[in-house]
């Protein structure tokens, strides 16, 4: 079977975003014509049809849907494999960890002290990343490893160890009708507002920000918002918040993520320092 190339991937998600030929040779910068005939020789290579194409509009077909979720992996793991590859031949090489804050669950100081004693250690880059897009900075080679939560994160792609997991609690103002219960249910969270991020899509409004985690407190002090999050973040409470446990909220999975296939010395220290640490394996 013949191999696609990135230059024809490239060329097709321009054009799938775009969805007009005309703009898409622009975005390329290239003729209208080249690209047109790169679209059908493509189409001709993998034997369906990709785009729907009449004199009002060009649609992907459903296989064109597949294509362009593909193309769009592929390339990033090309730009990726190019990134990692630069970075581990300079010469003051360092391990790049992405985490949202408060987001390893305590555990980043304990991992840190370890993994300094390893004779593979490197010097680490902490990169604070707002809500979701730890996962997103691992997949296109801007980091080595990430903090990562099971089932909110997307984990294909990549290999991962668990390190703790968490109960949720409930985040709301100190002066709010739940603040003084010993738990609550979900059902008692009926009415409130919460983050659209909480059921695993990420809010305009919260993310890729690594101020996200401070203007949400904000939000919920000034009574705007409740949230569910992991129990290890109620130790970094403000004053003007309270928190309760949810009693029937799946819990929240903390794992430490790097890419599938690694060879990196430093990231397997790391990765042996976290788990090391880990509840797990006391």
């Amino acid at each position: 079977m013949e191999r696609l190339s990135t230059r024809e991937l490239e060329y097709f998600v321009a054009l799938s975003e775009e969805l007009h030929f005309g703009r898409a040779a622009e975005r390329l910068g290239i003729a209208q014509p080249p690209l047109s005939r790169a679209i059908r020789q493509l189409e001709r290579r993998v034997g369906v049809p990709l785009l729907e194409r009449t004199s009002r509009k060009v649609a992907l077909t459903p296989a064109g849907e597949v294509l362009l979720h593909e193309s769009r992996k592929a390339l990033d793991a090309v730009s990726a494999a190019m990134l990692r590859t630069q970075r581990a031949g300079a010469v003051s090489s360092r391990l790049v960890v992405v985490l949202k804050p408060g987001g390893e669950g305590g555990l980043l100081p304990d991992i840190l002290a370890r993994y300094e004693k390893d004779p593979d250690a490197i010097e680490v880059d902490l990169l604070f990343c707002g809500v979701g897009e730890q996962a997103m900075m691992l997949r296109d080679g801007r980091a080595d490893v990430a903090f990562l939560h099971a089932p909110h994160d997307d984990l294909s792609g990549f290999d991962a160890e668990e390190l703790v997991v968490e109960k949720m609690i409930v985040v709301v103002p100190a002066g709010h009708r739940l603040a003084g219960r010993s738990h609550v249910r979900l059902a008692d969270l009926e009415g409130e507002n919460l983050p659209s991020w909480q059921g695993g899509t990420v809010d305009e409004g919260f993310g890729p920000d690594p101020h996200a985690g401070g203007r949400l407190m904000q939000l919920i002090a000034l009574g705007r918002l409740v949230a569910v999050v992991p129990a290890s973040l109620a130790g970094q409470l403000r004053r003007d918040l309270a928190c309760v446990p949810v009693e029937d909220a799946a819990p929240s999975t903390l794992l430490v993520a790097w890419p599938e296939r690694s060879r990196s010395r430093a990231v397997a220290a790391f990765v042996r320092a976290a788990v090391a640490v880990s509840p797990f394996a006391r």
